[in-house]
């Protein structure tokens, strides 16, 4: 095939066992320890307490791959790739196949049947669904909200920049998992109020983001659910991520309970991916997929939340453009 350069190129898109190899490492975190000096695949296999010959041949794939390069001694080394392997760069919690997210990820094997069926793949292939899922495996609820708090704060600037928070006296911030957003909104703004409501583990950890951020006194968590009756008397209530998380009709009943929680006149903003965005903004395709496959969610339009808006009693106003991935969309209270 050295002159199919499609061919090639289709293989390239299709394999399976890179994509894996690469998540593996993630797992095992190879590229932590070697950059802390255990680089031969026996040092490695003793560090992660795997096999040192099927340990081996996954370097020299990732060598390959070009994540790693092999020295004459028989060590390995990171290439500039390879580094964004390692805890800091970001990267690695989201291949982690032991994380929310990373093992989410492997329900992929069974997109034949979601196609077929429309049905997400996540319960077929753990027994229970993603959110039941968190709601009785506290690690892995724990590195869900990680994430989720992580992304929250690479987008902090951006989403604080995007919306005049200055006016706003209460936010109460829906689904706000471990109260990164809040943290951002009330440090920047110091006379800003927030109410996180969420469920109780991750209500819990959000006390104690605010407390360590010493903005406990302005911010204040009320365990619960968004498809429960929310706190009244936020001038802005946000969700950030949260509705491409759920099909048309739990949707339109979280935006609902926002709408009735505000009160004619006040605003409901939503965070999220528009698959229309256009511009610099970067195709949802991608995570439409993982939506789908996890948990029967999708990525929208400006037009299509606009609709769901509407079907709760909101209006939408404007739509602003933060980052490559996010937009955020005001709605006002009919």
């Amino acid at each position: 095939m050295a002159d199919d350069a499609p061919g090639e190129r289709l293989l390239e898109l299709s394999d399976v066992i890179t994509p894996m190899a690469i998540r593996v490492a993630a797992t095992l975190r190879l590229a932590d320890r070697i950059a802390e000096g255990r680089t031969t695949a026996a040092e490695l296999a003793e560090a992660t307490r795997t096999h040192p010959d099927a340990l081996g041949r996954l370097l020299r794939h990732l060598v390959t791959a070009g994540l790693l390069v092999e020295r004459p001694d028989g060590g390995f080394a990171l290439t500039e790739v390879g580094e964004r392997l390692r805890d800091g760069a970001g990267l690695r919690a989201w291949l982690d196949v032991d994380s929310a997210v990373g093992r989410a990820d492997l329900s992929f094997v069974r997109l034949l049947d979601v196609v077929r069926t429309g049905r997400p793949a996540y319960p077929a292939m753990y027994g229970r669904g993603f959110w039941d899922d968190l709601a009785v495996d506290r690690g892995l609820a724990g590195s869900f909200d990680a994430l989720m708090a992580g992304q929250i704060r690479a987008e902090a600037a951006a989403i604080l920049a995007g919306y005049d928070w200055g006016g706003v006296g209460h936010v109460v911030d829906v689904g706000g998992g471990n109260g990164a957003l809040l943290v951002a909104l009330a440090t920047a703004h110091p006379s800003l109020r927030g109410t996180l409501v969420d469920l109780p583990g991750p209500a819990e950890a959000a006390a104690r983001a605010f407390a360590e951020a010493g903005v406990a006194d302005r911010c204040r968590v009320a365990p619960g659910s968004f498809f429960d009756a929310l706190p009244v008397g936020g001038d802005v209530y946000v969700l950030s991520s949260i509705i491409h998380d759920w099909d048309d009709e739990r949707s339109v009943a979280i935006l609902r309970r926002c709408a009735e929680a505000a009160g004619p006149g006040r605003r409901v903003l939503l965070v999220e991916g528009l698959v229309d965005a256009g511009g610099d903004q970067l195709p949802r395709t991608a995570m439409d997929l993982r939506m789908l496959t996890f948990i029967g969610g999708r990525e929208r339009s400006a037009p299509q939340l606009a609709e769901l808006g509407a079907a709760a009693g909101l209006t939408l106003c404007s739509v602003h453009t933060i980052s490559p991935y996010r937009s955020l969309l005001e709605f006002t209270v009919d």
